[in-house]
């Protein structure tokens, strides 16, 4: 393992750690205060990411962090479907802006500038 390999995995630890402490603050907020969401629903999450494992890590990320949930990748391994509790903004974006292309990273996959 090579100092940027490592440095990749320390980057996308971090920004799962980041993200699962936002999210944890936002359930336990939903939680207090019900009417906060105003929608929740599914998405799809357009995948760059090109190996299963790759593909598994990405999920179970999503699903890992509380109010996501990972549902199904389609069978050609385009896209990703994922409930999400509070959709606001672009929750597809935000995942493969920031998840997707830090798991890229970690796994040594070629990421576009």
């Amino acid at each position: 393992m090579t100092i940027r390999s490592l440095w990749n995995w320390l980057r996308l630890a971090g920004l799962f750690m980041r993200e699962l402490l936002l999210s944890v603050q936002d359930v336990a907020l939903t939680v207090l205060n019900p009417g906060r969401v105003a929608h929740s629903g599914i998405v799809a999450i357009p995948l760059t990411v090109q190996s299963e494992f790759g593909i598994a890590l990405l999920a179970n990320m999503i699903t890992l962090t509380p109010g996501t949930t990972s549902l199904h990748v389609s069978d050609d391994k385009r896209w990703l479907y994922a409930h999400v509790m509070k959709l606001e903004g672009d929750p597809a974006a935000h995942i493969a802006d920031g998840f997707e292309r830090r798991v890229r990273l970690a796994i040594g996959e070629e990421v576009p500038a």
